[in-house]
């Protein structure tokens, strides 16, 4: 990189190391399962069940360590992170008595965390000031009597964490109660993907199994971080580059795992020394990827390396999308995205010469205003180099949790397929309310109106994950009664207060519940989780199955089924196998024992799912990214400052919400009250590094950040969410629902 290059893109500061992985993830695992909590650690890993972490993880009936295509040892940190997190001593029985309310709003994400599990039911009444036991016939006297509010004062919030069974049950309980609010933490992420991808492809997930990334010659990787978030994905791009392929890097910020990486899997080719990455790595201007991916249509124009009889085969609205490009200036892609015309050319030219193209994104996409444009922009570029319809060849979004697309395939969503509403449809015997139901976002905003009675959370936190935590404070504060299902403590169990009665659900695990589950995983392939059994002693947890059936017999009978009898999941998988298309193997998977990928995601061919079989292409406009002046935050002008357009991330040891670390070594960030800036952004303000300062957006502001200078696009900057979520009210695409955290105006004054 030239030193012009060097000064917009940011250097990595002293204390980062030279790759990612390494020896420290070796030494990690040696510190964990060496320690006393080392035993049950490794009995976790070897079970069959499936990892608890991100969507990329591995498990199930071919064992804890194998993947989907039957490759060993493919656990990875981030699973012995969230392992010992749930293999923590129960939270004593006297803790509440002693810890106020307000106490326990002081501690931190980590902090919470590590008060252990939850391992007895809990309540908090209105008026008092601590938790308090609370009986199971109590328990449902409270939730019955809530749920039977009208249907659309009654609502869910959910998150990958549970099975789908938990998913479908849930799903069905409230669709018979005539509610359609199924808000789930999806919503805050991929829901652009999902929106995108089903317009165009008919398909909302990944077309890409683990099977055909290993063909393919080139990946496009965008606004996705896998050496921290999805460590395994990483073994295939070094496969990938080891077997000459490529691999374009598009990120604002330069991380290093994704220059140099060394893996665990290759101890000796990779493991000491590091392997390669990027094959090119572009910085581009964040919110301003449409741009990006529009200057690559045009290069490939340009050069001949369009596929014009794939498009007019395969392809439907292609001639518009070409209009646009060349009626799209050099100059106006440029000065939009930040990136040279020459670097968008080498970009092109990497994929237009590549026979098969994979393209891989997460939430540097979705988190944007125009997130659904994002995606349109990137299934484009595939489209008009044929890259999808075969094997090594599609679009990839990478998942979060580890069975979040699980629960939307169960139902959990506001944008039901048509498919299941009839198939639900007969099953209820009568219509489904049509009734719009609240997103995450909207669910926040009726909340705040006071238009919500009853909410049950089947894990996630939902106060945290949201954009300006005050807002989520005071609208879950407005709600009568809330209902928490959790394994462990989090912001949201002591910020999220309901009006009247707080309960918390103790809940097993995924390797705990007594009886068995599936998961699906960002690649569609579904997984068998065996029984298992706690390691909390005399504690009185119940599973999430038995809990919502239970509570859906005490508010619908037996209609539209018997609940209780669901408590056997083997009949909820023959549910799911007769109502959820693509699940079919569902029926006799307690039989068979046979993992499968979901039929009809998975495209070899370009015939699509899409009413014609042809892919629908679309026009992207090209954003407005300007940035407010100082002013417009009504900072003094005594006052020297600078306004970046802000990105909120996790740090190297977080999943989700939970923080299992405070400093981020990989960024040379010490702790989380940090912001990673460019020098040059910094010194035009008059600010030095380590120096401490304000970060003002539209709803609030942080004070004593320390700023960190590092590898960020000039003009942006990084904070770790969720703290920083406080100071922002995002802006919201309004096709999908999902808050803009990867562009907020933001200024920072000494």
């Amino acid at each position: 990189m030239n030193e012009d290059r060097k000064a917009i893109n940011g250097e990595p500061n002293q204390d980062t190391p030279k790759m990612g992985g390494g020896l420290p993830v070796v030494e990690y695992w040696a510190r964990h399962t060496l320690s006393p909590e080392g035993l049950k650690l490794w009995q976790t890993l070897f079970h069959k069940s499936a990892c608890l972490s991100c969507s990329w993880g591995t498990g199930g009936q071919k064992g804890g360590f194998t993947n989907e295509v039957g490759e060993k040892v493919q656990r990875c940190m981030k699973s012995v992170e969230s392992i010992s997190a749930e293999i923590q001593p129960p939270i004593s029985t006297q803790f509440f008595a002693h810890q106020t309310i307000t106490q326990l709003q002081q501690l931190s994400s980590l902090e919470a965390d590590r008060l252990g599990r939850w391992s007895f039911p809990i309540i908090l009444r209105s008026g008092k000031s601590n938790y308090e036991h609370i009986s199971w016939s109590e328990i449902y006297q409270i939730a019955t009597a809530a749920f039977q509010k009208p249907p659309e004062r009654v609502a869910s919030y959910s998150s990958g964490r549970s099975s789908n069974e938990s998913a479908y049950l849930l799903q069905l309980m409230m669709r018979a109660l005539g509610s359609n609010n199924l808000a789930d933490c999806s919503d805050l992420c991929h829901a652009p993907s999902t929106f995108g991808l089903k317009q165009m492809f008919g398909s909302g997930t990944s077309m890409v199994s683990l099977e055909s990334l290993k063909q393919t010659d080139c990946v496009v990787l965008v606004g996705a971080n896998p050496s921290y978030n999805h460590p395994r994905l990483m073994n295939e791009l070094i496969k990938l580059r080891d077997r000459g392929g490529k691999v374009i890097v598009i990120n604002p910020v330069r991380e290093i795992g994704l220059v140099k990486f060394g893996s665990p899997s290759f101890p000796v080719t990779s493991l000491i020394q590091g392997s390669e990455i990027a094959s090119l790595y572009l910085q581009p201007i964040p919110g301003s990827d449409v741009a990006l991916f529009v200057g690559i249509q045009k290069s490939l124009i340009e050069k001949n390396l369009v596929d014009y009889k794939y498009l007019r085969s395969h392809t439907e609205n292609w001639q518009e999308v070409i209009e646009q490009v060349n009626q799209t200036t050099w100059e106006e892609i440029t000065t939009v995205c930040g990136i040279s015309q020459a670097e968008i050319e080498t970009a092109a030219t990497i994929i237009g010469s590549s026979p098969k193209v994979v393209f891989a994104w997460a939430m540097g996409i979705t988190q944007h205003e125009n997130g659904v444009d994002n995606v349109y922009s990137i299934a484009n570029t595939a489209l008009l180099t044929g890259n999808a319809g075969k094997e090594g060849a599609g679009t990839m979004p990478i998942r979060g949790h580890s069975n979040v697309q699980g629960f939307g395939s169960m139902g959990v969503t506001v944008r039901l397929k048509q498919e299941i509403q009839q198939a639900l449809e007969k099953l209820l015997d009568r219509p489904l309310s049509r009734v719009q139901g609240y997103d995450t976002r909207s669910l926040i905003e009726a909340a705040d109106g006071g238009e919500i009675d009853t909410l049950i959370c089947v894990g996630g936190n939902l106060y945290a994950a949201n954009p300006d935590s005050t807002q989520a404070k005071r609208a879950l504060g407005k709600i009568k009664t809330i209902i928490y299902l959790a394994t462990k403590p989090n912001l949201g169990h002591f910020h999220g207060l309901a009006q009247q009665n707080t309960i918390i659900i103790p809940v097993l695990n995924r390797f705990e519940n007594p009886h068995k589950t599936t998961t699906e995983s960002g690649n569609n392939f579904v997984r068998l989780n065996d029984e298992g059994t706690t390691h909390l002693k005399d504690a009185d947890l119940i599973s999430e199955v038995e809990f919502i059936t239970e509570l859906a017999h005490r508010i619908h009978g037996e209609y539209p089924v018997n609940w209780r009898k669901l408590q056997d999941t083997k009949y909820v998988r023959q549910l799911i196998a007769q109502t959820i298309p693509g699940f079919e193997k569902m029926a006799n998977l307690d039989e068979t024992k046979q993992e499968f990928t979901i039929g009809g995601r998975i495209f070899p061919e370009p015939k699509f799912a899409t009413s014609s079989g042809k892919a629908a292409m679309f026009v992207t406009p090209l954003p407005q990214l300007d940035l407010p002046d100082p002013k417009a935050f009504k900072i003094p002008d005594s006052k020297k400052s600078v306004v970046v357009a802000l990105m909120t991330g996790r740090s190297y040891s977080q999943h989700n919400t939970v923080v299992y670390k405070v400093a981020d070594k990989y960024r040379g960030i010490p702790h989380r009250n940090c912001i990673l800036m460019n020098q040059i952004d910094a010194e035009m303000a008059g600010i030095k590094e380590h120096q401490r300062v304000t970060v003002q957006a539209d709803a609030g502001k942080l004070e004593n950040v320390e700023v960190i200078f590092g590898t960020v696009r000039q003009g942006a900057a990084l904070m770790f969410y969720p703290e920083v979520n406080a100071i922002f009210k995002a802006r919201i695409d309004r096709r999908c629902g999902t808050p803009a955290f990867k562009r907020v105006p933001a200024v920072v004054y000494a």
